[in-house]
């Protein structure tokens, strides 16, 4: 019989993604069925009440515990862990002496000190005043947060020109500057070229192919993934340009956008062409480079020759008569380790319309469906783009991460969305790694990759990292192809690739 733990601590505060990561530790111990570890918002207290806790009243500013094991014992050992977890995070963030006084707020803090830029990770309906704050300090801001209305967006962006500072994101997840990243960040080696991006993880693939080919970064200046829309018009993008291009250290700049406004992309390439410093663009779109032809083009505008990607083909499949009989045809050891132009045309162009719903001729399989299933808005989009076919979903999207971790942190949705993916289809999804991701991905991923493989569906891995990086693109990379996928760094080859897997199981 299960038993429950419920605690309500005020006056603590820790922030969301942090707890997050508790609340995974707690949840992965011995008997433990679940955990909540959240501040007790009113988001936070409907997810817990849904799975069942009894609460007692709490407000926004105090912290919520609910703990579920399969026993008393299991749950004393949690309740242990979790205070050891939290008193960690209290040396951390609040170690100093109470005669310190910490700033309660972003101009107080940035009185009298050389600050330049803050970083804003609040819940999106508090960012607003948290990044306003820091503009009319003077400072440049990073908003984090999401779930930021647009119109507070444009506000902010319109207020930081006159300024004369720059406005990062909203939902701006990664960023380097000067070298020193921020958010969602790769270990990458310094450099001459200089980003600008509507887009996290678009700007973490070109920055980590640049890395892998021996080039550095010097800046990488998230701009969030709006800021091309109509509604924004580019305003943060157009300051960023125009501060790399007045930067004598930046040589080359790669300008990043999910699909933008038609009539802002027109402004933005208008821009681009008055500056000083070279720059190659890849405003994702029909007909417009991917994301991988865009680092290759910065490559050969610096005069590096442009490497094979690197690649770890699928593990040959088991011998016919054990292989498993639902679904298409394995093919992931064939062909993993070709490049993209080899790749190129392998059933990319094929339509939803023609692919779904194809018999097996008599052969008593079917054609499936790609289902593309991501942590980043931009890879989705240009793996979209480029297979031509499928249903993808952008798990980094607002809609799912409201009161949950990012999926580069916690992949609980992703599993459960493999789980159900029948025999016959083919699955592409990326693993994104570097500072702020999950220390480990392979570890939770693994496993669900290779059930998915052993009911006879093929899994395709866009690997997101640079040689630098923590979790290891190596063991990483190995890892997930040991439980049967084909990986490629290169998100545009991936997309291909499993593009032409389903095309060869028709």
């Amino acid at each position: 019989m299960s038993t429950d733990l419920v605690r309500v601590r005020t006056g603590v505060y820790h922030d969301s993604v942090s707890l997050m990561r508790v609340s995974q530790a707690v949840t992965g111990l011995p008997g433990v069925e679940v955990a909540v570890v959240a501040m007790a918002t009113e988001l936070n207290r409907g997810i817990a009440a849904e799975l069942g806790f009894d609460l007692p009243e709490a407000g926004p500013a105090d912290l919520l515990i609910a703990i579920r094991s399969g026993g008393p014992a299991a749950l004393e050992v949690a309740a242990a862990e979790l205070d050891r977890l939290l008193a960690g995070l209290a040396g951390r963030t609040g170690g100093g002496t109470a005669a310190e006084h910490p700033p309660r707020t972003v101009r107080t803090a940035a009185r009298g000190r050389t600050a330049t830029l803050a970083l804003v990770s609040v819940p999106g309906e508090h960012a607003f005043a948290e990044a306003m704050d820091a503009i009319e300090a003077g400072l440049s801001v990073m908003i984090f947060s999401d779930n930021v209305p647009v119109e507070q967006e444009v506000l902010l962006k319109r207020r930081a020109a006159e300024r004369d500072v720059l406005v990062m994101g909203p939902d701006c997840g990664t960023a380097v500057i000067a070298g020193a990243g921020l958010g969602f960040a790769n270990v990458l080696r310094p450099g001459p070229v200089g980003l600008v991006a509507a887009s996290g993880t678009g700007a973490q693939q070109v920055s980590c192919l640049l890395d892998l080919a021996g080039v550095g970064v010097g800046h990488v200046l998230g701009v969030g993934g709006r800021d091309l829309s109509e509604e924004v018009g580019g305003l943060s993008t157009l300051r960023a340009l125009e501060a790399l291009d007045a930067d004598p250290a930046t040589e080359l700049i790669v300008l990043i956008s999910k699909p933008p406004a038609a009539e802002v992309a027109r402004t933005v390439r208008e821009a681009v062409a008055k500056l000083g410093t070279p720059v190659v663009t890849a405003l994702l779109g029909p007909g417009q480079d991917d994301l991988t032809a865009a680092a290759e083009n910065a490559l050969r505008a610096l005069g590096v020759a442009v490497p094979t990607w690197r690649s770890w083909p699928a593990p040959a499949p088991p011998p016919p008569d054990d292989r498993p009989r639902a679904g298409g045809r394995d093919t992931g050891g064939t062909g993993a380790g070709r490049t993209g132009t080899d790749m190129e045309g392998a059933g990319a162009g094929r339509t939803g319309t023609d692919m779904e719903g194809a018999d097996g001729s008599g052969s008593g399989t079917r054609a499936g469906t790609l289902r593309g299933v991501y942590s980043g808005g931009t890879l989705c989009a240009e793996a979209r783009l480029i297979a031509g076919t499928g249903e993808f979903t952008d798990f980094g999207d607002d809609a799912y991460t409201r009161g949950r971790a990012h999926p580069m942190i916690d992949p609980t949705l992703r599993l459960e969305a493999l789980a159900e993916v029948p025999p016959g289809d083919v699955v592409l999804l990326d693993v994104v790694l570097g500072h702020g991701a999950d220390p480990d991905p392979s570890a939770r991923l693994a496993p669900g990759i290779a059930a998915a493989v052993a009911r006879g569906v093929p899994v395709v891995v866009a690997l997101v990292g640079s040689e630098g990086d923590p979790q290891g693109l190596n063991a990483q990379a190995e890892a997930v192809r040991a439980a049967g996928a084909a990986v490629f760094t290169s998100n545009a080859q991936a997309a291909r690739h499993a593009a032409g897997l389903l095309a060869s199981a028709r």
